[in-house]
């Protein structure tokens, strides 16, 4: 009897050990789950907020255009998209899915840019940036991914559209065929032009020479003026 009441002594904790780890598994689980819902609607409404203002400013003024921070905001969705990759709060499908969403942003907002300085006469100053995330196809481009970053810093009025080459969408395609990007990076395409292989900050204002004239007119404009 006694080796009997053994038994169901150690029945118990060993069902109690499996209840409270399947207890505290199933938490953490629905806990990951609420937190991937959490970003995925976050990044969702970011969208469905710029696709609003996408059309707000097809109807603007030219004043209001050139006012308009739809970049800034496009940079901040595409570093939010980047961390939730990095950090793996979303599943992989869910990624791929908003991943495409904010690539076909990125080209309306090109076009849109495109139809302004048709409109207004902005002359912009525009990047489009193909990268691939394999690492046996592109060595440089995380190294590239900074010089932009570092370029765009001391360069406000440029823009910088990134696309990952690989990505399975019909309008990337359409774009890399309309340049004829090749499958080589990192690549570029300034001024309709595409040019594959690392960059230096130094290179890339040889190919947009009106990259240093804005970086002097800044400087000029930001100095004190003697007394």
């Amino acid at each position: 009897m006694t080796s009997y009441r053994k038994y169901i002594f150690v029945f118990l904790i060993t069902f109690a050990i499996f209840a409270t780890a399947f207890s505290v598994s199933t938490h953490l689980s629905n806990k990951k789950a609420a937190s991937i819902k959490n970003t995925e609607d976050k990044i969702s409404t970011d969208i469905l907020s710029l696709e609003t203002q996408f059309e707000l400013l097809q109807e603007a003024s030219c004043k209001n255009l050139k006012g308009s921070t739809l970049s800034e905001e496009l940079d901040f969705l595409g570093e939010k998209l980047d961390y939730a990759e990095s950090q793996k709060e979303m599943s992989s499908e869910s990624v791929m899915v908003l991943k495409k969403y904010y690539s076909i942003l990125q080209i309306k907002d090109y076009l849109l840019m495109k139809k302004v300085d048709q409109k207004c006469d902005t002359n912009p100053i525009v990047i489009l940036y193909f990268y691939s995330n394999r690492a046996d196809t592109c060595n440089d481009c995380t190294k590239q991914g900074y010089v932009l970053t570092e370029l765009r810093k001391n360069n406000p009025g440029l823009r910088i559209y990134s696309f990952d080459y690989d990505l399975e969408l019909s309008a990337i395609k359409t774009l890399i065929s309309i340049y004829g990007v090749p499958h080589e990076f990192p690549a570029l395409v300034a001024n309709e032009k595409a040019y594959t292989g690392f960059k230096s900050i130094e290179d890339i204002e040889k190919i947009l020479p009106e990259l240093t004239r804005t970086k002097s007119t800044a400087t000029a404009s930001s100095t004190p003026l003697k007394k």
